[in-house]
């Protein structure tokens, strides 16, 4: 397995890669919607899988189970951008949402990964010094609750993290698995990123399928209707419906 410092590495490169720098938080969902390279595709899944991807040819496929909660979707992002940008030799990969399960290396390559491509070493590092003013063994829930608002991580992933770069003993983490959402609305935080996608979006196709599925109709290579049907298999009703739109527009 790899060690810490070649996967922070390796994060911090495919950060630069898509045009972001190595220590602000990132939009890991814009980032893969203009990615020219990568489809990826929400809809639900077994409460035990996190996401699976999938490489054929040149076509690269993040699938994520939406609903799993927002910060966890984004971990999964990072997770699977690790299998298809740095390993070999697979045609599709089923990735399991447990951080704490016995797993392959390959596996837990790919999670520690995905913290370090939300929250480089660096990043993490000096905004609990410099921004919460606290060093190891030192955090209480309200720190826990400020980095994983400020870095976008789930409790689980945030909470793993912290254990494995030492600043968090197992037992008093295991105080935090709890109460998520309260000790978040104490600081002013919404609940956004412990939430799953609600029921009427837990279907959607975005990035490349789509792109494609419009170039071929602005060439004339298909018609409305196969472009449409095209949309309808990706789960984009909203484009081809126009939903979401007008109506709930408000410029103010």
């Amino acid at each position: 397995m790899k060690e810490k410092i070649e996967l922070n590495a390796e994060a911090i490169s495919l950060r630069k890669e898509f045009g972001e720098d190595a220590n602000s938080p990132i939009n890991i969902f814009s980032l893969i919607y203009n990615n020219d390279d990568l489809t990826i595709v929400f809809y639900p899944m077994s409460d035990r899988v996190s996401g699976i991807c999938i490489r054929d040819g040149k076509n690269k496929i993040i699938g994520v189970n939406s609903t799993s909660t927002h910060g966890r979707q984004r971990f999964t992002i990072a997770h699977e951008l690790y299998h298809l940008y740095f390993h070999e030799d697979f045609e599709s990969i089923v990735c399991f949402t447990d951080l704490e399960m016995s797993k392959s290396p390959r596996e837990k390559e790919a999670d520690m990964f995905a913290s370090y491509f939300l929250a480089p070493y660096e990043a993490l590092a000096y905004f609990i010094r410099r921004q919460l003013g606290k060093e190891k063994q030192e955090l209480d829930i309200e720190d826990v609750v400020r980095i994983e608002q400020h870095f976008g991580m789930s409790r689980q992933a945030m909470l793993w993290r912290l254990i494995n770069d030492g600043y968090l003993e197992p037992e008093k983490a295991e105080t935090m698995k709890t109460g998520i959402i309260v000790s978040a609305r104490k600081l002013g935080y919404d609940d956004t990123l412990y939430t799953p996608t609600p029921e009427d979006k837990q279907y959607a196709t975005f990035g490349k399928y789509i792109r494609l599925a419009e170039e071929l109709k602005d060439r004339e290579l298909v018609s409305t209707g196969k472009y449409e049907e095209l949309l309808l298999n990706g789960f984009r009703a909203d484009i081809v419906y126009g939903f979401d739109t007008e109506e709930e527009e408000r410029y103010d």
